[in-house]
């Protein structure tokens, strides 16, 4: 499904890269539903749009994608960061970017 690729994306350091069929299918739904930003393979056919595509990379996931992760409810799911974490990396974001955010 759809959404637990975009899940294992969630975990994955970015970019990813994907070589099966049935994952660059998955891709380029996400791709198409806006939930990512990804390079997909064109058809090595372009005449029948047929051929094997060779791999599909996954550069990032969009806004939107992450609020549909956080919309879509996985029982099993746990927060990526803890709150103390989640807020050093903004305090290092802010000064990196010179900006203050409340």
């Amino acid at each position: 499904m759809a959404m637990d690729m975009l899940k294992q994306l969630a975990g994955s350091r970015l970019p990813a890269t994907f070589h099966t069929p049935a994952e660059i299918d998955q891709i380029k739904l996400l791709r198409a539903a806006g939930l990512v930003i990804a390079l997909t393979p064109a058809p090595s056919d372009p005449l029948t749009l047929s051929g094997s595509p060779c791999a599909a990379q996954v550069l990032a996931i969009t806004q939107k994608g992450r609020e549909e992760l956080a919309r879509f409810s996985f029982p099993d799911s746990q927060p990526s960061l803890p709150h103390a974490a989640a807020a050093g990396w903004r305090y290092r974001l802010q000064r990196a970017l010179g900006t203050r955010w409340t």
